[in-house]
């Protein structure tokens, strides 16, 4: 019996677990942080949905549809008046972008929701989420899929990337050494 090799394969085996634990507890936050990028995203799409009304509040005492108003808003010589149009259809684009944007992550699959949300991600939202983020233990189904498929991913990156390519390379050393010999 080889003491080095039983040494190595009692530290490989600590490795493995180290590796499992840390890509569960690492992927296991990305529901969370999805869940807290959310309420954000919904707060900022409140926000935005509010300023929209306004402006349609204000077209519907001039008797104005919102569409009529930018209208004549950008016709307006006034060239202050004019950009006025510019902030409205921009508070229309960001109404609409927020919602949808909240709507694709909110329904999508369990597996799917990762790949919708980086697709729908809005860079200042994930920043200013990030900022404020806490990590948490998820109890949900989905907090359970996401720690699984973190330990999967680590310990297929170690052995696939770095534990196989090593010994192939010491298993091939070693044989050239003792075809030498």
């Amino acid at each position: 019996m080889n003491p080095g090799r039983t040494l190595l394969g009692a530290g490989d085996g600590l490795l493995d677990r180290i590796l499992c634990a840390a890509g569960a507890v690492l992927f296991s936050q990305m529901p969370e942080f999805m869940q807290q990028y959310l309420q954000r995203l919904g707060g900022h799409l409140d926000e935005a949905r509010r300023n929209l009304q306004q402006f349609r509040d204000t077209a519907a005492h001039s008797g104005l549809t919102l569409d009529h108003f930018i209208a004549q808003t950008t016709a307006n010589s006034d060239p202050a008046v004019a950009k006025l149009a510019g902030v409205m259809t921009q508070a229309v684009i960001r109404v609409d972008d927020l919602a949808a944007a909240q709507a694709a992550i909110t329904h999508a699959s369990l597996w799917s929701r990762p790949f919708v949300f980086l697709r729908h991600i809005d860079p200042a939202i994930a920043q200013a989420t990030w900022g404020i983020f806490r990590p948490a233990v998820p109890t949900t189904l989905e907090g359970l899929v996401y720690a699984l498929a973190g330990m999967l991913v680590l310990l297929a990156v170690y052995h696939l990337g770095i534990k196989y390519p090593c010994s192939r390379a010491f298993r091939g050393r070693a044989k050239r050494g003792e075809a030498r010999a």
